[in-house]
């Protein structure tokens, strides 16, 4: 590695500061996760959602009073559409076919009788299918990823790529949980998005690596990080440009978008920025603390010889 580099900063001695960060963020995580869990959207918990259409502008005040004469409250309450001509409502239990038509009658009553409803009700037992499904499709990903890192690349990769990775999708449910935000489907969907955008970051940074590997004579854990800040930062350039770009997007989604899409750009921005930020402080220096292990074992071998 040459004096410039060195200059701008180097990754591997100051890894255990960006080791210690992280896992302070994944324990208050953890922690609140413990104590109050996730805020569960009604596809994960039993719960009615109910869609309703007028042709014309609706009012969010007049709505919750429809809903108060019919004696329901909705927990989450969203308008969208031309002209606000379409009301979104969750309920955190599940309505009975008797208070989903009498709803309809009061909005009609108001609205006109243009108006047309869309009901979905989520039982006990569908909400946790749905819940150990995603559950299910997060742990599949992750260790396909790491199936395919370990053919490709050798296994000390695919151990720090999985820990990467692992710690980026749960450092998005954390932020959730900790600022009470909704998990539902989007935000599952944003979750493995961010599972892939991640390692992605990973492959460019530790194919460098591997190349340089090709030419390098490493005999001392100081060659193999100078070779890896070599490294992380040939790739630096192209790794900022690729996560600025989606991350203008993410942003104008989250600005710009309608509530119902908000949350999924929320996440995608905090996974992207956690995804950058540990195939830069993580996977990299986490690669170099095993991979040090195998060059000092086979100096102890050679001394002892």
């Amino acid at each position: 590695m040459n004096s410039k580099t060195k200059i701008l900063f180097d990754f591997v001695k100051h890894r255990k500061t960006f080791y210690i960060i992280s896992l302070l963020i994944c324990i208050i995580g953890a922690v609140v996760l413990s104590v109050s869990g996730l805020n569960y959207g009604v596809e994960f918990r039993a719960g009615t959602s109910m869609d309703i259409s007028a042709g014309q502008a609706m009012d969010k005040a007049k709505a919750e009073e429809l809903l108060k004469s019919v004696g329901v409250e909705a927990g989450v309450m969203t308008l969208g559409g031309d002209n606000n001509n379409r009301l979104s409502m969750r309920f955190n239990d599940i309505l009975p076919e008797a208070t989903q038509k009498q709803i309809q009658e009061k909005f009609k009553a108001t609205y006109g009788n243009n108006v047309s409803q869309e009901v979905n009700t989520v039982t006990p037992d569908m909400a946790l299918e749905l819940r150990n499904k995603a559950l299910i499709a997060i742990g599949v990903a992750s260790l396909a990823i790491c199936l395919y890192v370990t053919i490709r690349f050798e296994w000390r990769f695919a151990i720090a790529s999985i820990i990467a990775i692992l710690h980026d999708a749960f450092l998005v449910i954390s932020v959730f949980a900790i600022f009470r935000l909704e998990v539902n489907l989007p935000f599952m969907a944003a979750v493995l998005t961010t599972i892939g955008y991640s390692i992605n970051d990973k492959i460019v940074v530790f194919d460098r690596v591997r190349e340089n590997l090709r030419f390098a004579k490493l005999k001392t854990p100081d060659d193999l990080a100078s070779l890896l800040n070599d490294s992380i930062w040939q790739t630096m350039t192209r790794n900022i440009n690729t996560v600025l770009t989606v991350l203008i997007a993410a942003v104008c989604l989250l600005v710009l978008g309608s509530p119902s899409i908000q949350l999924f750009a929320l996440a995608k921005i905090v996974g992207l920025t956690s995804g950058a930020y540990s195939s830069i402080f993580i996977a990299g220096p986490l690669w170099y603390d095993l991979k040090s292990k195998s060059i000092d074992s086979k100096k102890s071998s050679a001394a002892k010889a």
